[in-house]
């Protein structure tokens, strides 16, 4: 089978810049500025993130800075007038912050940024200390995988699970992620598992699977030995 995934602490960053919840406006900007960051949590007492602060929460103050709304924007948008008037990390963030575990897969970080609209999470423990940040390019970081390795593992994962008796037959060749497995196998129903298994391999980035065979019946004997 697959190995395990690669999970969020094996590619998070783990020197986090953040900021307390009493960070004025300004020593936010510079920080983010400084740091080329797009956003930072927001800590308190030992660092427990307690939310976020994004480019996102600190653009009301400018948009708003010499305009006077309407009665009817100012109803629709009063969370962000209300950031408009802010002047502290606590008061700007976006809380309860979306965060991940250390041992989330990489598919389920993808995915909670995908549903969440965000484009990194801070990676906390059971009790909500930052342990690291997971941003969307560290999640590609998986497809710099080199195909040599990713042609090892499907050989060893997927082939020789699949396929004991006739390992030798499936010829396996990767190029730019993309996994082409060519051979003649008994039954081809394991076409599609094969494929949807190799897909599972950290580093795919899509599988052709020229393979061909017998379909085996309910009823038909699993090698190719002519019935008389």
């Amino acid at each position: 089978m697959p190995e395990t995934p690669h999970i969020v602490s094996d590619v998070m960053t783990r020197t986090v810049v953040a900021v307390g919840r009493e960070a004025p406006f300004k020593e936010i900007v510079r920080t983010m500025e400084q740091w080329k960051v797009s956003a930072v949590p927001v800590l308190e007492g030992e660092g427990r993130v307690v939310g976020v602060v994004s480019e996102a929460d600190l653009l009301p103050k400018e948009e708003f800075h010499d305009s006077d709304p309407s009665l009817v924007e100012s109803r629709r948008r009063l969370s962000d007038l209300a950031k408009a008037g802010a002047v502290t990390a606590g008061e700007l963030m976006s809380t309860p912050a979306i965060t991940v575990h250390p041992d989330a897969t990489l598919a389920q970080a993808a995915r909670i940024m995908a549903v969440r609209g965000v484009k990194r999470l801070p990676v906390v423990d059971e009790v909500d200390l930052l342990q690291g940040i997971v941003s969307r390019a560290d999640l590609l970081k998986v497809f710099l995988r080199p195909d040599e390795d990713i042609e090892e593992e499907v050989r060893r994962t997927v082939v020789a699970y699949l396929f004991p008796g006739f390992s030798h037959a499936i010829h396996v060749d990767v190029h730019e992620g993309v996994v082409v497995l060519r051979g003649h196998i008994q039954d081809t129903s394991l076409i599609s598992v094969a494929a949807r298994l190799v897909r599972a391999v950290e580093g795919v980035v899509d599988v052709e699977p020229h393979l061909t065979g017998r379909s085996a019946g309910p009823d038909e004997p699993e090698d190719d030995t002519p019935r008389r």
